[in-house]
């Protein structure tokens, strides 16, 4: 009976640890809004209800004070005492209603920012995303995405001057994936889904990179990002091709992908209102250079096909007479069929030229 009771409250702890706000869809629960502590708080956290006005009002002021002042520490004590639990406190000034929770964590952010603690700022940048819907979601995603491509590329500033901090391709993608899920929608969620395919590609993390390429090509088809991801899947799946001696999945999906990105991205796609002309100038650039290098993949990809086609045709006509039932009512036909696939893949390879002239023996010998 005890073990019962004590299984019982840790499964009521375990399900009453994040809070949402009133409107959050993303993970509401019966009995989330009675529970205000945000995780990492500790489930014997005596006081689980939301700050209230005064408490709140009080440290966002003091905070403000000592920013203004300079004293980013104290600041960011304040702050940072509304990554605890959470409030729906709100404060009026010159006509302007402010958020105190949601604003005191992203003035939070801005002091972790600026002193490298780029990985706690991020943490409290999901905070305001996951916990206050009615926050300005651009303003976080924006700085969500910027802080994930700095731990993703920027070397970090070191811990108090002296002790480096380390990069770790995991956590990065975990971030992206973060943003992905978050950030549902045409102006953030493809751009992060760009970056955990970049991330987990370099980190030989293949599967996560696909993955990442074509949840962004089914679920956002319109983004101008879907160009590169074609392309990238074709240069991936390229990588994984062993040659014309073993199985040939990767070759056809290669295949496939160089063809999908010809026909559909012969032209690039046009400026996206969420893209600036810079960017937009650069990816045409880039996208000619795709485009070229997409051909010669598709050329590639053919010629490993058809040298794979060549090799099976000699084998059946050879050791056909072992293995293929009515072999002596079919004669060369098993044969002829892979000669010609060989040919129709790539009519101008190696391997076409060589298909022909077994073809062409074989016939005569009818």
């Amino acid at each position: 009976m005890r073990l019962t009771t004590i299984l019982l409250l840790l499964v009521t702890l375990g399900t009453d640890l994040w809070a949402t706000s009133s409107g959050d869809y993303r993970r509401r629960s019966p009995v989330s809004e009675k529970n205000y502590l945000f995780p990492g708080t500790g489930i014997f956290g005596k006081n689980r209800d939301p700050i209230e006005f005064e408490q709140a009002k009080e440290w966002f002021l003091l905070g403000e004070s000592e920013e203004k002042k300079g004293d980013f520490r104290d600041a960011l004590g304040f702050y940072d005492k509304f990554s605890k639990r959470r409030t729906d406190a709100r404060l009026t000034r010159e006509g302007v209603e402010v958020q105190l929770g949601p604003e005191a964590l992203y003035r939070a952010v801005r002091i972790l920012e600026n002193r490298g603690d780029w990985s706690k700022a991020f943490d409290r940048l999901r905070l305001i995303a996951e916990a206050y819907t009615e926050y300005d979601f651009d303003k976080v995603a924006e700085a969500l995405m910027r802080l994930t491509e700095r731990l993703a590329k920027e070397k970090q500033p070191r811990k108090w001057g002296f002790i480096p901090r380390f990069r770790s391709g995991e956590r990065d993608r975990l971030r992206l994936n973060e943003i992905a899920r978050l950030a549902r929608g045409p102006k953030y969620a493809p751009r992060a889904l760009t970056a955990l395919a970049e991330i987990a590609s370099k980190d030989n993390e293949d599967d996560e990179a696909i993955d990442a390429l074509e949840r962004l090509v089914n679920l956002y088809p319109e983004s101008h990002y879907c160009e590169k991801a074609y392309f990238d899947l074709a240069v991936i799946h390229e990588t994984m091709v062993a040659g014309p001696d073993y199985d040939q999945g990767a070759t056809l999906k290669a295949l496939n992908f160089y063809e999908d990105y010809l026909i559909l991205h012969e032209t690039p796609p046009p400026k996206s209102r969420h893209e600036s002309n810079e960017g937009f100038a650069a990816r045409l650039v880039a996208a000619k250079d795709r485009l070229a290098k997409a051909e010669e993949g598709r050329q590639r990809m053919r010629e490993v096909l058809s040298a794979s086609k060549l090799r099976v045709g000699r084998f059946v006509e050879k050791n056909g007479k072992f293995f293929i039932m009515r072999w002596k009512e079919l004669g060369a036909r098993p044969a002829l069929q892979f000669y010609g696939e060989a040919v129709t893949v790539a009519p101008e390879s190696e391997s076409a030229r060589e298909a022909k002239a077994r073809i062409s023996d074989l016939r005569g010998g009818e």
